[in-house]
C-alpha cells in the first residue's frame, strides 16, 4: 500500500544524519570491543518508511533511529520476524499460556510452585495437622470408588473388543496383510495429568489405543521379510511405508469404529496415531455440573498442598482473577515508570540514578512515528498505526507493559517489563504468545498486516537467543536485504558471528550439505540458556551517545550494495531539506561551492547506501 493512501502528505519522514556511532555494547559490554552502527535522529516518521527502515536493518529506541554495523560491531544483530499464521508454539510456550491460565482460574497459588487441587483455599492461620480418621461416609466414598472402576475395566473392555472385530474384518478385507500376528489392542484411561500435557480441547478425552502402533511395526517386520526375500520392486517401498504408518492406520480404523462407539455414548477421533474416544460435550458439561453441585456436600475439612487442613469451603470460596489487556497509545503514565523502576533494578540490578523519567522518556515513550487513525476500511486496524503500550492487569493491578510498533506490514515488539513479584508467570514469553495472536486476530481488519518482530536476533550472545524459539522465524540477510529461514541461517551463524545470510550457494540447494537443526534440538538448547523474557531487549538509549566519526581513508563504507560502486552512486534524486523546503538534490547542487559540494554528496552517498534508494527519495534528508 503506498504511503499516501494512508497519510497526509504534509506529514512526512525528516531525519537528520547522526553518522556513524561508537558506543558500549549493551549486550557483551566488553570494555576491548564496541557496538559500531549508524545513526539518524527522526523528528518525524511515517508509519511506511518505518515499515521499509525496520526490512533494512534498522529499529528505533525513542527518537533514535540505528542499525549496526554488520561487518565491524562487536554483536552482529540480525533482524528477526514470524509469520503469525504459520507460528507453532513449543511445549514450553504452551505451558506458560497453561501456567497463566491456572492462576487465573485459582488453582495456582501466587507462588506459582504448587497446584492448589481442593476448590477452597487457605491461609496458615487456618491450617491445622490432618488426622485420617474413617468415617460412614468415607466408606461410602470408597465403595462408590471401587463401584467406578468396575464400570470404567468394563467399557475398556468392550472397546478392545470393538477394535479387535474392526482389526480382523480390514485384514479380511485385505487393508492389513493376512499373516501378521497381533495382540489383543489395549485401551487405556486417560489420566488428568495427561490430559493437562494435551493440547487446548482435550479435557473431555477419557480413553485412547496405541493399537496403530503395533500394526505398524508388525506390517514392518513383515515388509522387511518380503524385500529380503524378493528386491524386485523397489519403487513401491515408499509408498507401501507411507499407508502402513500409524497415523494413516489410526484413521482406517476409526470410520467404521465411531458408528461403534456411539452405541456407548463416546465419540472418537484418530491423533497422531493414537486412537482417542471422547465424551460428548453435552455429557462434559453435566459431569461438570454435576461435580460442582457435588462439592458442598463433602466433608468440610479439606487438606492442603502440604497434607494440612483447611476450613469448610464456605468460609474459603475459590477467587477466580480478572485478567486485562488494555492497548493505549504512547505517553507518560507515572505507574507504568513506577513499574520499569521496578524492573530495571530488581530483573536488570540498574542503579538508582540510572533509571530516571527522562531517560525513560527518551527510551520507551517517545516516537518519531506519525499516528494513522483508523479508517473503517481494510487498510488500518481498529487501533490505528503507530506507537503503542500494552498494560497487562490482574485485577485491576499493573503487572506488564509491553512497548510496541504496529505498522503495515508488522507489529513490531520494542520492549517488555513486568512485575517483579510476577515473574513465576513469565510473563515476557506470554507478552510474546500474545502479540502473535493479536495480529493474527487483525489480520481480519488489514490483510497486509502479517508478521511479528521480534527485534534484534543475536546469535553471539547467548541471552539474545530465546528468540528463535518462536518459530518458523526468518533472518534478514544483512548484505541483500531477503530474507532467510532460520533452520538456513543457524549453521552459517554457529560458524561465525557475521555471515552473509543469503549467499546463493546456499540458498539454491536449501542446506548446502549444512546441519539442520530440529524443533526438539532447537527448544533443548534454548532451555539451556539463561534467557531474558520474550521481548526483554535492551537497547542501546540515545543518552549513551558519543561523538559522531567520520570514516578514515583506510575504511570502506561495507554497505554499499544500494548503488554500487560509492563514487558512481547518483545522489541527484535525494530529498534534501533546507530551512523548511523540501527539494531534490538536483536541484540545490549549484546552491554549494566545489568543497561543501563534495563533503555534502559524500554524506548523501553514505545516507542512500544505508537507508536504500527508495527511502532516500522519500525520507526529507535534513540539513538543520
Amino acid at each position: 500500500m503506498a504511503s499516501s493512501s494512508r497519510t497526509n502528505p504534509r506529514k512526512e519522514s525528516v531525519v537528520v544524519d547522526c553518522g556513524r556511532r561508537r558506543t558500549t555494547c549493551g549486550y557483551c559490554r566488553s570494555p576491548r570491543r564496541s557496538s559500531i552502527s549508524h545513526g539518524l535522529w527522526a523528528h518525524s516518521l511515517t508509519v511506511d518508511d518505518y515499515q521499509g527502515l525496520l526490512d533494512r536493518g534498522w529499529r528505533r529506541s525513542g527518537c533514535f533511529l540505528y542499525k549496526p554495523e554488520m561487518e565491524r560491531t562487536c554483536c552482529p544483530s540480525y533482524t528477526i520476524r514470524l509469520k503469525a499464521s504459520d507460528f507453532v508454539p513449543s511445549k514450553e510456550q504452551v505451558r506458560v499460556s497453561r501456567r497463566l491460565q491456572r492462576y487465573l482460574d485459582g488453582s495456582l497459588d501466587a507462588k506459582g510452585a504448587n497446584t492448589i487441587e481442593d476448590p477452597t483455599t487457605s491461609t496458615k492461620s487456618e491450617s491445622c495437622v490432618h488426622h485420617k480418621v474413617s468415617t460412614p461416609k468415607s466408606e461410602e466414598s470408597l465403595s462408590a470408588s471401587k463401584e467406578e472402576q468396575n464400570e470404567v475395566e468394563k467399557i475398556l473392555h468392550q472397546l478392545s473388543d470393538q477394535i479387535d472385530k474392526i482389526v480382523h474384518m480390514l485384514i479380511e478385507k485385505g487393508e492389513f496383510p493376512s499373516h501378521i500376528v497381533l495382540p489383543k489392542p489395549s485401551v487405556r484411561k486417560v489420566s488428568q495429568g495427561k490430559k493437562k500435557l494435551l493440547a487446548n480441547g482435550s479435557e473431555d478425552i477419557l480413553y485412547s489405543s496405541n493399537i496403530a502402533f503395533q500394526i505398524a511395526a508388525s506390517i514392518k517386520r513383515t515388509q522387511s521379510g518380503d524385500k529380503n526375500r524378493n528386491n524386485s520392486q523397489p519403487s513401491q517401498d515408499g509408498e507401501k511405508e507411507n499407508a502402513s504408518s500409524p497415523k494413516i492406520i489410526a484413521e482406517k480404523l476409526v470410520v467404521p469404529l465411531d458408528s461403534m462407539a456411539k452405541s456407548s455414548g463416546l465419540s472418537v477421533r484418530a491423533c497422531n496415531g493414537h486412537i482417542n474416544f471422547y465424551a460428548p460435550i453435552e455429557q462434559v458439561s453435566q459431569s461438570e455440573s454435576v461435580r460442582s453441585a457435588e462439592t458442598p456436600k463433602k466433608s468440610g475439612m479439606k487438606r492442603d498442598i502440604v497434607g494440612n487442613c483447611r476450613s469448610s469451603p464456605q468460609h474459603c470460596p475459590v477467587k477466580k482473577r480478572k485478567f486485562e489487556i488494555r492497548m493505549n497509545r504512547s505517553s507518560f503514565d507515572p505507574e507504568e515508570f513506577d513499574l520499569y523502576r521496578r524492573y530495571q533494578l530488581k530483573v536488570h540490578n540498574d542503579k538508582l540514578d540510572h533509571v530516571t523519567e527522562t531517560s525513560y522518556r527518551r527510551f520507551l515513550v517517545d516516537t518519531p512515528l506519525l499516528y494513522v487513525s483508523p479508517t473503517g476500511d481494510s487498510t488500518v486496524p481498529p487501533c490505528g498505526f503507530g506507537s503503542f503500550h500494552q498494560q497487562y492487569l490482574i485485577d485491576d493491578k499493573l503487572v506488564a507493559v509491553g512497548v510496541i510498533d504496529v505498522l503495515p506490514k508488522c507489529l513490531s515488539s520494542k520492549y517488555l517489563f513486568w512485575d517483579p513479584d510476577f515473574a513465576f508467570l513469565s510473563l515476557g514469553k506470554y507478552s510474546a504468545l500474545q502479540e502473535i495472536g493479536w495480529v493474527k486476530e487483525n489480520q481480519a481488519h488489514c490483510p497486509s498486516l502479517q508478521y511479528y518482530y521480534l527485534g534484534y536476533y543475536i546469535h553471539s550472545c547467548n541471552k539474545m537467543r530465546y528468540k528463535a524459539s518462536y518459530r518458523p522465524s526468518e533472518l534478514l540477510c544483512p548484505l541483500r536485504y531477503q530474507w532467510v529461514p532460520f533452520d538456513i541461517a543457524r549453521p552459517l551463524l554457529d560458524k561465525r558471528p557475521y555471515a552473509v545470510l543469503s549467499d546463493s550457494s546456499i540458498l539454491k540447494t536449501g542446506d548446502s550439505s549444512l546441519p539442520q537443526a530440529t524443533e526438539d534440538s532447537t527448544e533443548r538448547h534454548l532451555d539451556d540458556i539463561d534467557q531474558e523474557d520474550a521481548n526483554d531487549v535492551r537497547m542501546d538509549e540515545d543518552e549513551q551517545t558519543v561523538e559522531s566519526e567520520e570514516s578514515s581513508d583506510d575504511e570502506p563504507d561495507l554497505e554499499n550494495t544500494a548503488c554500487g560502486n560509492m563514487e558512481n552512486c547518483d545522489v541527484s534524486r535525494v530529498l534534501v531539506g533546507v530551512e523548511g523546503t523540501r527539494l531534490r538534490y538536483r536541484d540545490l547542487r549549484n546552491a554549494f561551492g566545489p568543497e561543501g559540494r563534495q563533503y555534502l554528496e559524500t554524506q548523501l552517498q553514505k545516507y542512500k547506501n544505508v537507508v536504500g534508494p527508495e527511502l532516500s527519495e522519500r525520507m526529507v534528508y535534513s540539513l538543520g
